[in-house]
């Protein structure tokens, strides 16, 4: 857990949990809550008028989401969506910022999250801007697994259908599954039931 959740609860948060694809928070919503997932996983999003969407992030237990948007004025560029039924327990902006100012240790440790979400950030931008399909794909999986405790080879399972992981480098889905299937002929990736490890 980003901060553990015993504080949380004793500075006003309150656990809430929703189905697989519920809302968490939309577009143009004002940053109202500090949100931390005790359990499932969450996509942060954005929906183009033709339908089409962008993936911007994969969040899990212990990940905190979207929390930099509470130390600004500005509303939601994207969605909060569960992808499984999620735990998560919400903080209360105003006792959130409070309890930062008068908890210097959990300040720092939630500055350092911030840090490294942004520097991994930075990376899925320069994989976005590889011409090549297979090294916008191979970076992206570099990307993901990057935020995953286990480096061992194929511990990380994608937990994206081929089209959400198209949505998330810019590629068409048939590419995608292309360069999937000679990955993992290569022994890069190994897929078991339609799931990827990486």
């Amino acid at each position: 857990m980003l901060i553990d959740t015993a504080l949380l609860i004793s500075n006003g948060g309150t656990i809430h949990s929703f189905n697989s694809t519920d809302y968490i928070f939309q577009v143009d919503e004002m940053p109202k809550y500090y949100y931390q997932i005790i359990s499932g996983d969450v996509k942060l999003n954005y929906n183009y008028e033709n339908g089409k969407e962008l993936i911007q992030s994969l969040l899990t237990d212990g990940d905190s989401v979207c929390e930099l948007l509470l130390f600004v004025d500005e509303a939601y560029p994207v969605n909060a969506v569960a992808m499984s039924d999620c735990t998560l327990i919400r903080v209360p902006k105003k006792e959130f910022l409070k309890m930062l100012d008068e908890r210097p240790s959990v300040a720092s440790v939630v500055s350092k999250y911030i840090a490294t979400t942004l520097a991994h950030k930075l990376v899925m931008m320069q994989n976005m801007a590889c011409v090549k399909a297979e090294d916008r794909i191979m970076g992206t999986l570099r990307y993901f697994k990057s935020f995953y405790h286990d480096k061992t080879p194929f511990s990380y399972e994608l937990k994206l259908t081929r089209q959400q992981f198209a949505c998330i480098t810019g590629l068409r889905t048939e590419t995608v599954i292309r360069w999937l299937k000679k990955f993992e002929t290569s022994g890069i990736v190994k897929i078991i039931d339609r799931k990827v490890f990486y």
